[in-house]
């Protein structure tokens, strides 16, 4: 009986959530011609923790947000549940990113002028299914800062109030560039623990861009990129803990 359900299981592994083949992006600049990427083809599952590392130049990030829908490629397609994204129309691509992605950058992009739960409400409002802003708050450990404006919390804090106003709408995906970039070791910890909790607790499939190799330990794929192609692809045996993470 054991041996059916392991062999049930290999069959029917995770459904996919994006398929991408032959994506390329080519940037003119003047009469120069950047490949930023080139013949890229990458799958990602539901529920997956995916890192993504590279140096600086290596097409992370543009990748990343061909994915996301910010940007689109100029060869190759994207296909998300089915569904076409690198043939869709502006106004299409808004309302895909809308419904499906949540999006950390490593600078935090919040409304100075608003609370937590205000900057967390200004995506919520937009939201079919939304969680409120408590319920986000909660999940990256900063419930009883809700009320406060970002002059008075420290950037880690700002971070996981990003991170909860990516994930309030309920995102298929969360893509996070570099989301501890700007964070000391201290503090880009707790917010990669936020980051791993929304995926363990919501099932969200998440990709973290990063160019610090020690944080792939916590990923269930890391994937390695250089000159805008992918060069490695591999499954870690075991997640390791936030805690056992050091740099």
């Amino acid at each position: 009986m054991a041996r059916n359900a392991k062999s049930s299981r290999a069959q029917n592994p995770r459904p996919v959530v994006f398929n991408a083949s032959g994506i390329g992006k080519t940037y003119t600049m003047g009469e120069v011609q950047v490949h930023a990427l080139s013949g890229v083809d990458i799958e990602l599952r539901e529920g997956e923790f995916i890192v993504l590392l590279g140096a600086s130049g290596s097409g992370k990030s543009t990748l990343l947000n061909i994915l996301g829908g910010l940007d689109t490629p100029t060869a190759g397609r994207v296909i998300f549940r089915g569904r076409d994204i690198s043939a869709m129309s502006e106004k299409e691509l808004t309302f895909f990113r809308r419904d499906h992605i949540g999006f950390v950058f490593q600078f935090y992009n919040l409304m100075p002028s608003l609370t937590a739960e205000e900057n967390i409400s200004l995506v919520t409002e937009l939201a079919r299914d939304a969680m409120t802003a408590q319920e986000a708050m909660h999940l990256v450990g900063l419930e009883g800062r809700l009320h406060h404006f970002p002059a008075q919390l420290s950037g880690g804090e700002q971070q996981r109030v990003a991170i909860a106003r990516a994930i309030a709408k309920k995102p298929d995906v969360l893509l996070c560039d570099e989301p501890t970039g700007a964070l000391d070791f201290k503090t880009g910890r707790l917010v990669l623990e936020a980051i791993s909790e929304v995926n363990r607790r919501l099932g969200t499939t998440t990709v973290v861009i990063t160019h610090n190799a020690a944080i792939a330990g916590m990923a269930d794929r890391v994937i390695e990129m250089r000159d805008g192609r992918i060069v490695s692809d591999r499954k870690n045996k075991k997640r390791q803990s936030i805690a056992e993470l050091s740099w």
